[in-house]
C-alpha cells in the first residue's frame, strides 16, 4: 500500500519520472538505425550524399519508427485509461511484436508522404516563398495527422486504411485538438532542441506521446459522453 501525504507525493511523482523515461529509451532504442542515418544526414556537407541516404531513411519509417512509436502510444494509453501493466519493457515489446504487421503497412504510407513533403519543402525554400510557407503548413498538418495517427491506432482494432480516414477526420474537422496538440507538443520540441537537449533520450518523445493521447482521449470521451 502506498504511503499518502509527502511521502506518497514524491513516490508518484518518482513513479511518474520512471514511466517516461524507460518508456522514452525503449523507444529510443528500437529506432537506433533512424537515429544514426538521421544524424549522418544532418551533419553532411553534400545534399548529394545525403540523398543517398534518403532511401535508407524511409526503410526506417514502416520497419522502425512506427512499430516503435505505436507501441509507446499503447503504453502511454494504459496509463491514461488506467490499465497499466506490471512490466513497462515486457508490455512495450508485446505492444511492438502485436502491432508491428499493421505499424508497419502505415510507415510505408506516412514514410513516403514524409520524404515528398521535405524534398518539396527543401526545394521551394530557395525557389518560391510562398510555395515554401504553403508547404510549411502542410507540414504542421501533417505533424499533427502522424501523432493523432499513433493515437488512432492504439485505441481503435481496425484496419489502417479506416484508421488513417479517422485520424485525418479528427486532424481537419476539431481545430482545438489540432491547435492543442501542435502549441503544447512543439512547445516541448522547441524547449528540447533549443534548451534541453538532455531530455530528448529520456522524456520528449514520451511526454508528447501523453500529451497527444490524453487531448486524443478527451475528445473521444465527450463524443461519447454526447452520443448517449
Amino acid at each position: 500500500m502506498r504511503e499518502s501525504g509527502l511521502m506518497g507525493n514524491i513516490y508518484t511523482i518518482c513513479e511518474w519520472i520512471m514511466r517516461f523515461s524507460v518508456t522514452n529509451l525503449l523507444w529510443v532504442l528500437f529506432n537506433i538505425p533512424l537515429i544514426f542515418i538521421g544524424l549522418s544526414i544532418l551533419f553532411m556537407n553534400s545534399i548529394q550524399d545525403a540523398i543517398i541516404l534518403i532511401p535508407f531513411l524511409l526503410l526506417c519509417f514502416p520497419f522502425c519508427l512506427f512499430p516503435a512509436t505505436s507501441a509507446m502510444f499503447a503504453l502511454v494509453r494504459d496509463w491514461i485509461i488506467d490499465q497499466e501493466k506490471s512490466s513497462i519493457i515486457g508490455s512495450y515489446w508485446i505492444y511492438y511484436r502485436d502491432n508491428y504487421k499493421q505499424s508497419m503497412q502505415a510507415g510505408w504510407i506516412f514514410g513516403l508522404i514524409w520524404i515528398v513533403w521535405a524534398v518539396d519543402y527543401y526545394y521551394f525554400q530557395k525557389e518560391n516563398t510562398v510555395l515554401m510557407f504553403a508547404f510549411l503548413i502542410m507540414g504542421l498538418i501533417l505533424y499533427v495527422f502522424t501523432l493523432l495517427f499513433f493515437s488512432v491506432i492504439v485505441h481503435y482494432d481496425l484496419g489502417w486504411k479506416t484508421l488513417l480516414k479517422k485520424a485525418f477526420i479528427l486532424t481537419v474537422g476539431s481545430p482545438a485538438l489540432f491547435f492543442s496538440i501542435m502549441i503544447v507538443t512543439g512547445i516541448i520540441l522547441l524547449v528540447s532542441i533549443q534548451t534541453l537537449p538532455i531530455i530528448i533520450p529520456f522524456f520528449t518523445g514520451s511526454l508528447i506521446a501523453f500529451i497527444t493521447f490524453s487531448a486524443f482521449y478527451r475528445l473521444f470521451l465527450r463524443v461519447k459522453e454526447e452520443g448517449k
